[in-house]
């Protein structure tokens, strides 16, 4: 159940963009185990707005940053965040993205946050059923 926000410069076209969707929501389904029916992504190509530091933590940013934030529940080990780390870091490079231009955010947040329609919290009083078989 996560939601993922994708910001990146212009310079990505939307074919590219659409590459990079994909490649983030497939590691997510190979490194964290969602469903792959469970994707809701908001993808956006900024003219101006992206800031950053070219440089910190001795990593040598170009001007195609690729800034990706994850809303996911609470409960993955940090073994399986370094695991998403690394997936998103694979398949974006394998569709053309720098190693050193893409920046990962995880948040967590408690399932009683989620509602994915019709105003209701469908997590609040049952396990999603793919943790719940964990």
């Amino acid at each position: 159940m996560p939601f993922v926000r994708i910001d990146m410069t212009p310079q990505f076209t939307p074919e590219m963009q659409i590459r990079i969707a994909d490649a983030v929501h497939a590691a997510l389904v190979e490194a964290v185990g969602i469903p792959a029916d469970d994707r809701f992504q908001v993808v956006s190509a900024h003219h101006a707005g992206i800031i950053h530091d070219r440089n910190y933590l001795g990593i040598a940013r170009s001007d195609q940053i690729v800034m990706i934030e994850i809303h996911l529940s609470f409960g993955r080990t940090l073994e399986i965040k370094r695991a998403l780390f690394a997936a998103i870091r694979d398949r974006l490079v394998a569709v053309g993205v720098r190693g050193e231009d893409i920046m990962v955010h995880l948040m967590e947040t408690e399932m009683v946050n989620w509602s994915f329609g019709n105003g209701i919290a469908q997590y609040a009083d049952r396990m999603p059923p793919h943790l719940a078989a964990r």
